[in-house]
């Protein structure tokens, strides 16, 4: 079994990227509310801050910012989609078990990186709103609806034009 290295920094900032095991299934955006459930549900028993997020047809990527005296990101993905399954079942969709008895969902791991600096922490929040442009679903960031870009331009911290079409060539995070 591979040692994974997780690293453990309370209060820590982190980008994530979670994965559905079918690269080709729209699970994600189709079910984008109860998606959305999952998360709150987990946020109330274990807060912590999304910074930005985009949810894509088959994975998500997403920074957070844990509590000052937390490191447990991992048990926060590991509820976030045991619930999300859940709430399948519930609504009656058709939820896949493999031999271990787990949903057969969800890639079985996360990748997360630990924020380093603010230059970082600007390129990780760049590359997962320019993501659905990069994937080719959009020509232009303010057109995916299931991004925090449009609560960045809400705030007036980016403008509804950035990175479109016509200037999205750049360094966006890893």
């Amino acid at each position: 079994m591979v040692n994974y290295r997780r690293v453990l920094q309370p209060g820590g900032t982190f980008f994530f990227t979670v994965t559905l095991r079918d690269r080709r299934s729209m699970l994600l955006t189709a079910h984008i509310d109860d998606l959305r459930k999952a998360f709150a549900d987990v946020q109330s028993k274990k807060p912590f801050k999304i910074d930005a997020i985009v949810i894509m047809p088959d994975h998500l990527h997403c920074l957070w910012t844990l509590p000052s005296d937390d490191t447990d990101y991992s048990g926060r993905w590991r509820s976030i989609k045991s619930r999300f399954v859940q709430i399948l079942r519930k609504t009656g969709d058709d939820v896949n078990f493999n031999a271990k008895g787990e949903a057969d969902i969800w890639q079985r791991r996360f990748w997360e990186h630990a924020i380093r600096d603010e230059k970082d922490l600007e390129a990780h929040i760049n590359y997962i709103h320019i993501n659905p442009v990069k994937h080719g679903l959009v020509e232009n960031v303010i057109d995916w609806p299931w991004s925090s870009f449009h609560m960045y331009v809400r705030k007036g911290l980016l403008a509804k034009d950035w990175a479109s079409n016509a200037n999205a060539n750049g360094k966006f995070g890893e």
